[in-house]
């Protein structure tokens, strides 16, 4: 019976993840949304922040307290550029990797990772209606916990300075917050909670093996 302790170990840490992971204060209240809009009107961390204004007051406005992800799709440049800090010319991915040292700590930490990040390796296929395309490079695909995350991301002042990176390796990209249509995979809410029951009934096998062999 000793051995049953490895579930509530598990359930704990289960607990905790789903605590981290989950949004769990609801929607942005409209007090919320005018204090963290004052923020980034503040901070004006981004190039072009003050003309999308509208657009993120918007989808702070319609918050339903859910998860959702963001469709990026990017241009490097094809040239070396000056590393925003030292000068230097350097390929674009390195000096992008500036920008996400700093970005994807803060992601984590607030629930958010990567679902998905796609380089091309062809042509366009299927592209009408438009005048001209750019060379796209790759695409990323970020889960955000809430839209109250990311806001509170955007007023971030460390990512100031982080920006300088992402303009300089980034001649131009485009992107915008989506849900997904179909959903053919299982979560992490599931898959984690599996691998901890997993974990637990492993450890507890062992215990009682090694119980028996005493």
């Amino acid at each position: 019976m000793t051995s049953f302790w490895v579930w509530g170990v598990a359930l704990l840490g289960y607990a905790i993840f789903l605590a981290w992971y989950f949004n769990w204060r609801g929607p942005l209240s409209k007090a919320e949304v005018e204090t963290l809009m004052a923020q980034m009107r503040a901070n004006n961390v981004g190039r072009g922040d003050q003309d999308e204004m509208p657009v993120i007051r918007k989808f702070l406005e319609e918050d339903d307290g859910r998860e959702f992800f963001m469709l990026n799709v990017i241009r490097l440049s094809e040239v070396e550029v000056a590393d925003p800090v030292t000068g230097e010319m350097l390929p674009a991915r390195q000096v992008m990797a500036g920008y996400t040292r700093m970005f994807m700590p803060a992601l984590f930490a607030r629930g958010g990772h990567p679902a998905l990040a796609a380089r091309r390796i062809g042509g366009m296929v299927d592209t009408w209606g438009l005048k001209e395309v750019p060379e796209w490079s790759m695409m990323g695909y970020i889960r955000y916990r809430s839209r109250r995350d990311l806001a509170h991301l955007i007023c971030n002042p460390r990512f100031g300075g982080a920006h300088a990176f992402k303009f300089a390796a980034m001649p131009q990209t485009f992107n915008f917050p989506t849900r997904p249509m179909i959903k053919t995979l299982a979560g992490p809410g599931i898959w984690v909670g599996l691998t901890f029951a997993l974990a637990a009934a492993v450890a507890q096998i062992a215990l009682l093996l090694s119980a028996a062999a005493n």
